[in-house]
């Protein structure tokens, strides 16, 4: 046994003494990601509570381990190779309600299902987070993307969030600490940098009691849009975020990309920022109908577009191709 395969070896052990048959290895990440895509983590682990999850990068960390946090597998795309390291499953989902007097606090664990917890609220009588109500993906990844829609967002909505950073432990962020632009905060901004990153554990909603049948329309109303606007099936979700003072899935129809394909991934026809995965497509493939729609557009327009959704895990760039929305370095 060589050295790198015995500390493989030793951390697989120390996990599995602490989390159980919860770890599992070389498996395949397809299964866990909105676009059905991606190949195998090394290590792969579920958890169930905030306790548990802040257990798992801790010691990832300690051990000098690479960790990533997957949550509803959207607004990423995974690399045919797989991700290197621990993938965190987390479904720490506790939702808890608070009475304020005036408004209604809710706290969710980051592993909570965003458009579930949002039609929970609206059961309730409590307005806010109708605009999630068909938006994919965790509340941990909200905070991290600042997700929206239908005018709504999670900056507009979000109190605070509990995170845990790396060699210093779980502290509160205020909403204003986490510097939210469009699709954006000082959490995403950190993934580019390739140090270990902070984890939301969980986060506070500011939420007031509206009537249901008011919520229900309303949130009917955002779904049936969605529903008109959007391509069902495997997808990221949004590819692009949308430059200032344009649409970034008006751009590449214009740029006459609608019906694109590269294997079995395609440019929708119904919204061509949504690059669909229509059986058999690789992350490759997915990466294909990116660099058209980037340099396409660039070429066309005079406008460079900027991913919503993150390339992760281990991807070969070539030195003039676009990474995160912008030319690779």
């Amino acid at each position: 046994m060589d050295v790198e395969t015995g500390v493989q070896k030793a951390i697989e052990e120390r996990f599995r003494g602490v989390f159980g048959d919860a770890l599992r290895t070389d498996t395949l990440l397809s299964r866990f990601t909105s676009a059905r895509v991606g190949g195998p983590a090394d290590l792969f682990l579920t958890v169930h509570n905030t306790t548990e999850l802040q257990t798992a990068v801790e010691m990832a960390y300690h051990m000098g381990l690479p960790y990533f946090l997957l949550g509803g597998g959207s607004n990423i795309l995974v690399a045919d190779a797989g991700i290197r390291g621990l993938v965190i499953h987390n479904r720490a989902r506790n939702v808890r309600f608070r009475n304020t007097g005036a408004s209604v606090v809710c706290t969710a664990e980051s592993g909570a299902n965003l458009s579930s917890l949002a039609r929970q609220c609206i059961a309730k009588g409590l307005g806010g987070l109708e605009w999630a109500v068909s938006v994919p993906g965790t509340i941990g990844g909200a905070v991290v993307g600042n997700a929206g829609a239908h005018g709504g967002d999670m900056h507009g909505t979000l109190i605070a969030a509990t995170i845990w950073e790396p060699g210093a432990g779980a502290r509160i962020y205020s909403n204003e600490e986490l510097e939210y632009g469009y699709r954006d905060s000082v959490l995403k901004r950190e993934q580019a940098t390739g140090n270990p990153r902070r984890v939301v554990l969980s986060a506070e909603l500011a939420l007031e009691p509206e009537e249901v049948e008011v919520l229900m329309a309303r949130a009917d109303g955002f779904t049936a849009h969605r529903k008109q606007t959007q391509p069902g099936g495997a997808s990221t979700g949004s590819m692009f975020k949308n430059p200032e003072h344009y649409y970034a899935g008006y751009l590449i129809d214009a740029a006459g990309l609608k019906g694109f394909r590269t294997g079995d991934a395609v440019i929708s026809e119904k919204h061509a920022n949504f690059f669909v995965n229509e059986g058999d497509a690789t992350a490759e493939d997915v990466r294909g109908l990116i660099a058209e729609a980037w340099n396409s557009v660039r070429e066309q327009f005079g406008v460079e577009l900027e991913l919503e959704v993150e390339l992760v895990g281990d991807w070969q760039f070539d030195e003039d191709e676009p990474v995160d929305g912008r030319t690779a370095s």
